[in-house]
């Protein structure tokens, strides 16, 4: 599934090459990977009343995924939640039948910035168990990220600097979740 919506959007962005993406999580060193999540009940979340049965108590922190896309589903809990542009917090309806894709920082610096990385957490609820699975689609520890220069048009600027995944990961780890782990690539920050 992770393939065929690479393929679409390399079919969106115009990229002759159908797999250009798609081939970075399909080799034998990708660095894919699938987690569970369980958030149980949190009482606290009960004081006030809202979309996840009370206060905001965050379960997991915001932060974007590193990886190229990330394919999430859950149980018909809500609390996933992303950001806006204005900075505030939407819920995402719970639907266990759906899966909800992510685009991650790969994928964002792949496109110079066309496909936006998207800003997520999760709230407790107050009554019942979260459970989510995410299946994160990442190239190999070797592979260089840069913007595809097919996609690069004219004087167009390129908005972050090549890195291998393996660069990417170590600084990242270096940071706090909630931290821009794409500002020490960026162009404009040099460092």
């Amino acid at each position: 599934m992770g393939c065929e919506i690479l393929e679409l959007m390399a079919e969106g962005l115009n990229i002759e090459e159908k797999n250009m993406l798609s081939k970075l999580v399909t080799d034998k060193d990708s660095d894919c990977i699938f987690r569970l999540n369980h958030y149980p009940p949190c009482p606290e979340s009960r004081l006030n009343n809202n979309d996840n049965g009370g206060e905001n108590v965050i379960g997991f922190g915001e932060h974007t995924d590193p990886q190229i896309i990330s394919l999430l589903r859950s149980n018909n809990t809500s609390g996933f939640q992303i950001c806006l542009k204005d900075k505030s917090w939407i819920s995402v309806p719970s639907d266990h039948n759906s899966f909800f894709v992510n685009v991650g920082d790969s994928l964002q610096v792949m496109t110079n910035g066309r496909f936006k990385s998207v800003r997520h957490r999760v709230l407790t609820n107050g009554f019942k168990s979260r459970l989510s699975m995410i299946y994160f689609c990442g190239p190999s520890l070797s592979e260089k990220i840069a913007p595809l220069l097919c996609l690069i048009k004219g004087n167009e600027r390129l908005l972050y600097r090549e890195f291998t995944w393996f660069e990417y990961k170590k600084s990242a780890y270096a940071t706090r979740l909630s931290d821009n782990r794409l500002g020490h690539f960026e162009t404009n920050n040099d460092s």
